[in-house]
């Protein structure tokens, strides 16, 4: 059987896609090149499914919810909040998994973001 090797992308429509690359590379430190292109380091990928009536994604009108592997979450979620961006106060802990928090883009995706544990 033929198998995926991997996420090879991920796309958003926005208003200003200009603004909203820009907003990924100026807050998140997003390093993509003019083509989008990004060389993500390694390390593990969670492909997982949730019931249709979930709130763990924000607004139900988003079906899919992107997740950033970070290195600090609280120095990534103080470098958010000091840019303006829209961060959600409350923080996750998961026991052998990690801890998350949460950001919302100028284009009202919620994103999540991953100190693994």
């Amino acid at each position: 059987m033929e198998r995926v090797l991997g996420v090879g992308g991920y796309f958003l429509r926005a208003a200003d896609p200009a603004a909203l690359g820009a907003w990924y590379r100026d807050c998140l430190g997003l390093d993509a090149d003019a083509n989008g292109l990004w060389q993500p380091e390694s390390g593990p990928t969670v492909f997982a499914t949730f019931e249709s009536g979930t709130d763990y994604f924000g607004s139900r009108a988003q079906q899919t919810m992107l997740n950033f592997r970070v290195r600090d979450l609280d120095a990534m979620l103080a470098q958010l909040r000091s840019r303006g961006a829209d961060v959600a106060e409350q923080t996750q802990d998961m026991d052998g998994v990690g801890r998350f928090g949460w950001v919302t883009d100028p284009e009202g995706n919620r994103i999540e973001l991953w100190q693994a544990g």
